[in-house]
């Protein structure tokens, strides 16, 4: 009796460690990864192609230190200021009758005006004797009326000078040189508000030597003649 209910548990036992054998069998292979499908020949030739243009853009680059002309390709040089060469403007009238109307005086740079209230500028003094200047003004009756004066106020190392003095009647299309000739550089120039015919001119003269028209000069006829109301004293005892 007791054999053959050995036999039964032993039959019992085996056929419990096959099933048990046999789910981790199962279960290994459901958690196992699938194999990695090969890519399709079409796509292969196509990644290849792709990957050549790059690997010789990299090898450009690579040889360049890492940058190319794409690099900067988005970059534009502008000036910085704080000037040009010309630069210093060292006067501005503006007109009284139309505020977008003015004139500029640029030390090395002549006379530009703009009637856009300085949007654009065009350059009105490039035929006459001077390049420098050293002021200007706009007749307060007739704004047409410009007077300029040469020669840059800058008592400087590097300075430029001028040949007088200029008036134009038509708004900076002609100039005429009203004399003054030798005060290379002009300071100031102011109009009379009730008789614009009179006008007082500032001219400091030459800056290295002795001499020229130097001094505080007026005008009752518009630039026909000028007479010295002010001069520099003579005395050198100093």
């Amino acid at each position: 009796m007791f054999n053959g209910l050995e036999r039964t548990v032993n039959a019992a036992a085996r056929l419990a460690l096959i099933a048990i054998a046999s789910a981790g069998m199962l279960t290994a292979q459901e958690t196992s990864p699938a194999p990695p499908k090969a890519a399709p020949k079409t796509e292969a030739k196509a990644g290849a192609k792709d990957k050549k243009p790059a690997a010789k853009v990299d090898d450009k680059a690579e040889k360049k230190g890492g940058w190319s002309a794409d690099t900067w390709s988005g970059l534009a040089l502008r000036s910085l200021g704080p000037a040009l060469t010309s630069g210093r403007v060292v006067d501005i009238a503006v007109d009284p009758t139309s505020p977008h109307r003015w004139f500029l005086a640029v030390a090395s740079g002549g006379v530009w005006k703009t009637e856009n209230a300085g949007t654009s500028f065009s350059p009105v003094f490039d035929g006459e004797g001077s390049y420098s200047i050293g002021c200007l003004a706009i007749d307060p009756k007739n704004p047409f009326v410009i007077w300029v004066g040469t020669g840059e106020n800058n008592s400087q190392r590097s300075v430029g000078y001028g040949d007088g003095v200029y008036r134009s009647e038509d708004g900076g299309k002609a100039w005429k040189k009203v004399g003054l000739d030798k005060s290379e550089h002009i300071g100031k120039i102011l109009i009379h508000p009730k008789d614009t015919a009179t006008v007082y001119v500032a001219a400091q003269g030459p800056l290295w030597a002795a001499g020229g028209d130097r001094g505080l000069y007026k005008t009752t006829d518009g630039g026909k003649s000028w007479k010295a109301v002010l001069s520099v004293s003579e005395n050198t005892g100093v």
